[in-house]
């Protein structure tokens, strides 16, 4: 077996997608930098696209085709996450400063989550004190993973988050997987409860979140408390076959839904969960995948 089984894997997909062309399915097609993207002189100029000396619309990255209209873009298959408002976003705690924290979201920039944007314990509604500064650390500190929702954009690109609702806030026990942002599907819900009982939360940012199967945090604390329970060796197997199925449709291009990874789940069952990473595995697997995402 080859020692590059995701190359193996897109052909076959390839070899898939071609049946499913025949049958009216067709799969968005790939530009690669300085391809003609249109010679029409009635359009607009969008993101990842120049004008040559003839004035032909071309690619300046490699993506997909994306046409509002008469405006034309292509959006890039890999790119550091450019976030919008009303994401999902999972992040790491990176310093804490006066009356805000500093987040990793997988952006150019770090991110701010301010302590105006947080909820108070207890659900408090009152403005911050410089009691609430000094005691920051109480509810976030260095490392802390949390999941939260973009509330503004800045100009320089950096992302303004909150935790107000009850459903963000600390992160308890489980796995972050890092995954290309253009796999995670802009869906009206990000967070998923999959029938193996684990939770997964598709951060729009590219880390996505498997959390294990442990009693729900309290969020009448404002999201700052942390189930730190034992976990059962059943659930922590179930978080390892999914981190390992995350990883296998990142490495096929494979868009990351709570359905397709379920498929992963269920079609990984014929093999332990340390051998799901071995080339034999990853092929079968993700073709697997692919065929009952397009049936």
């Amino acid at each position: 077996m080859t020692e590059c089984p995701d190359i193996d894997v897109r052909l076959a997909i390839n070899r898939t997608d071609t049946n499913l062309i025949a049958r009216g399915n067709i799969q968005p097609r790939i530009y690669t930098p300085g391809e003609e993207v249109s010679n029409q002189t009635d359009y607009l100029r969008g993101h990842g696209t120049y004008v040559d000396e003839d004035e032909l619309l071309r690619a300046s990255v490699a993506g997909v085709l994306e046409k509002v209209n008469k405006l034309i873009s292509i959006r890039p298959l890999k790119t550091r996450y450019q976030g919008e408002i009303g994401d999902v976003v999972v992040g790491r705690i990176t310093e804490v400063q006066q009356s805000r924290w500093k987040v990793d979201t997988n952006s150019k920039l770090d991110s701010v989550l301010l302590l105006s944007s947080v909820n108070l314990p207890g659900g408090e509604l009152r403005r911050r004190s410089a009691e609430d500064e000094q005691t920051m650390r109480r509810y976030l500190q260095e490392g802390d993973l949390i999941c939260a929702e973009v509330q503004s954009t800045f100009i320089d690109g950096s992302l303004s988050l909150h935790t107000r609702v009850l459903k963000y806030g600390k992160l308890s026990q489980g796995i972050m997987v890092k995954v290309p942002p253009a796999l995670i599907k802009r869906k009206k819900t990000h967070f998923h409860h999959l029938p193996n009982g684990a939770t997964l939360i598709l951060g729009n940012n590219g880390y996505v979140w498997i959390g294990a199967n442990t009693r729900s945090a309290d969020r009448s604390e404002g999201g700052f408390t942390q189930d730190l329970s034992r976990i059962h060796q059943e659930d922590r197997e179930v978080c390892a076959r999914l981190r390992n199925c995350v990883l296998i449709l990142s490495t096929c291009n494979i868009l990351l839904t709570d359905t397709s990874v379920t498929y992963a789940y269920e079609e990984s069952s014929k093999y332990k969960v340390n051998e799901l990473l071995q080339p034999e595995a990853i092929v079968d697997v993700a073709l697997m995948t692919h065929h009952r995402l397009h049936q």
